[in-house]
């Protein structure tokens, strides 16, 4: 899947540009979301249609929340309705089999699981983006926006529809109605193209090698010293492949005249667990803060609801990676640290800190990325057993 994005962005990428510089300014945005929708369909044509919807419900939705805010009750309806239907999708085929097969692993019972279900591209994105419009408009943030090719286009930007950073509507709502391009302006986004595409393929795919001998040899024939270099590898592989996604992602943003926000910012020097999240997937972090945390009551509120709160937050987070359960371990891994830096003062602490708190942050993320790549459990002991044990490997 991701292998087919990047032969589309080589192959088509040049002649999307050529045609969007070339036709005049009220054109743009239809030549984005034709490019964005074949982009779509390069991937994945059987879910068009899936995208589509999102996008028809929004809209609609968000216009009727807009052209009846006296009707609080047909507002909520509206938001509601947008809120199932998007989280409905997202929910059937990424989860789907998840539940299934752990209500037959606790019932005992033999519910078929759903066959050759794939999840449509970029839905975990599009599905947040899109909702987020909508959101915002009930809640009067922004007006609901009459053009359907506007709304459109900001749902299935193709330069970040795989892997963000996650776009909000208040993001580029000027910049839909209105953008300037210059040429400074493009061979910046050129530059920070570039810069992405060399983490992703000069680094991660290189240092990610290392990890995938691991996994070929089996976790039961690897030496101690092996485990180690191996998961240091993915630590590096992870933010050097979705780093690297980000920045080409901002990098063609702006050279359309859109300016994306920043989804990392040197995670790994932080200090603290709480200061990695602020550095780490930025745009994730602030969508659950803003849609999520905030409603929750944030910290609001006595701290056994705010330290609820934090957990429905990352439970989610976690959720959100992944339909498996390693993927929850993970999210209430963070939940756990963050916690106790918070409840202990701990974090103080480590702020003034200047090598403790880099080699806490460092040794517990090497743990915490082993979570994340380890699926099936057992093999996430088996792992750990070698991490720490002294073990010299198989022949």
């Amino acid at each position: 899947m991701v292998f087919s994005s990047l032969v589309f962005i080589f192959r088509f990428l040049p002649i999307v540009l050529g045609i969007y510089y070339l036709v005049p300014y009220k054109l743009k945005n239809f030549v984005l979301l034709i490019a964005s929708l074949f982009f779509y369909s390069w991937g994945e044509a059987k879910y068009f249609v899936i995208m589509l919807t999102c996008i028809v419900v929004n809209y609609l939705a968000a216009l009727l929340i807009e052209y009846n805010r006296k009707r609080l009750w047909l507002s909520r309806l509206m938001l509601i309705i947008a809120l199932v239907v998007s989280l409905g999708m997202l929910f059937f085929f990424k989860y789907t089999n998840f539940f299934i097969n752990n209500i037959n692993s606790l019932f005992g019972t033999s519910f078929d699981t759903l066959k050759n279900i794939v999840m449509p591209l970029g839905i975990s994105f599009y599905t947040f983006q899109t909702l987020s419009y909508t959101v915002d408009v009930y809640r009067g943030k922004v007006t609901a926006d009459k053009n359907f090719i506007r709304v459109g286009a900001f749902v299935t930007l193709f330069p970040q529809l795989i892997a963000g950073p996650i776009v909000l509507y208040t993001d580029v709502d000027k910049e839909l109605k209105s953008r300037k391009l210059s040429l400074l302006q493009i061979q910046e986004g050129v530059r920070i193209f570039i810069f992405g595409l060399g983490k992703k393929v000069l680094i991660a795919n290189n240092v990610g090698a290392l990890w995938d001998e691991v996994v070929r040899l089996g976790f039961a024939n690897v030496s101690t010293p092996l485990a180690w270099l191996g998961i240091i590898a993915f630590s590096l592989q992870i933010y050097f492949d979705f780093s690297g996604y980000s920045q080409m992602a901002i990098g063609m943003g702006k050279m359309m005249g859109f300016e994306f926000p920043d989804n990392f910012n040197l995670p790994y020097i932080a200090k603290s667990m709480t200061e990695f999240w602020r550095r780490w997937h930025i745009t994730l972090g602030a969508w659950f803060r803003e849609y999520l945390y905030i409603p929750l009551g944030g910290n609001r509120c006595k701290p056994a609801r705010m330290y609820f709160n934090l957990f429905v937050v990352w439970f989610c987070t976690g959720f959100w990676h992944g339909a498996s359960w390693n993927f929850i371990i993970w999210g209430m891994f963070f939940y756990v640290l963050i916690v106790m830096e918070r409840a202990t003062g701990f974090k103080g602490w480590l702020d003034k800190s200047r090598v403790v708190s880099h080699i806490y942050v460092v040794g517990l993320l090497i743990l915490s990325w082993s979570i994340f790549a380890i699926e099936d459990l057992g093999q996430l002991g088996l792992f750990w057993s070698r991490l720490f044990s002294i073990q010299m490997g198989t022949d």
